[in-house]
């Protein structure tokens, strides 16, 4: 059987990072801070900011009774831009394809670090951990950028009355929730191509020629014995030859 674990060093790392990012996608659906809104009139939003995600918009008041309101976005709202609603599609695929590549990664781990006898898809598994992650990334960085581009031209979005929002803020920049993708992409890209990198040694080293390097068998041993009586059948040993004692 041949030794393997010293060969997935690297996929091992992969595997982490994988996991982090995994953490890290997760966050960033959760968190509302996608988009982060400076408005002029304060005398609602005490803060002077909102913050808009991808599944709520936000922002506190001392004018309500709850110091943070917060009203949902639903894909079916007809006043949310299209890149909200693909976001929400897109990040719920993304921790599913997460997911699933660190399973694929941690079966291909296990494969390469214990003893399985079966390891003929092993190069599959880990070939389908590293698609699942850079699908999982590619997931993610459109979901980003297509909402980073809105925030840099300073999109308006028409909120309805009730959540007390203005259509068009003064000023809007990249909330934390994108830095934090941006980064778990990073890493979802090292370990896609640390995966798909893994080369798997498919034939044993050639074994060793010598025979004393092995295992011994019977007749190796008998072999042995006969070179050694017909080398020394015949001939006297010098050193107890009459002459040369003294």
């Amino acid at each position: 059987m041949i030794y393997l674990a010293h060969t997935a060093h690297w996929q091992f790392l992969g595997l982490i990072f994988g996991f982090l990012a995994w953490i890290f996608t997760m966050v960033t659906a959760g968190i509302n801070k996608w988009r982060l809104w400076r408005v002029a009139d304060v005398s609602i939003i005490t803060s002077g900011e909102a913050w808009v995600g991808i599944w709520r918009a936000c922002f506190y008041s001392h004018v309500f009774p709850r110091a943070e309101n917060c009203h949902s976005l639903s894909i079916s709202d007809p006043f949310v831009p299209v890149e909200i609603p693909v976001a929400q599609v897109l990040m719920v695929g993304a921790m599913i394809s997460g997911l699933a590549g660190n399973i694929f990664a941690a079966i291909a781990m296990r494969i390469a670090y214990f003893s399985v006898e079966d390891r003929k898809n092993i190069r599959m598994v880990f070939v389908m951990a590293g698609v699942l992650y850079l699908l999982t990334a590619t997931f993610l960085l459109v979901s980003l950028v297509w909402n980073m581009s809105s925030v840099l031209n300073n999109s308006t979005i028409d909120f309805p009355q009730e959540f007390h929002l203005p259509a068009a803020p003064v000023s809007q920049r990249v909330g934390p929730a994108i830095g934090m993708g941006v980064f778990a992409s990073i890493l979802l890209i090292i370990s896609g191509g640390l995966f798909l990198c893994y080369r798997y040694v498919r034939q044993a080293p050639e074994p060793s020629r010598d025979p004393l390097d092995g295992p011994w068998t019977v007749m190796t041993l008998t072999k042995m014995a006969a070179l050694y009586k017909e080398d020394s059948h015949g001939k006297d040993n010098p050193a107890l030859h009459c002459e040369d004692i003294s």
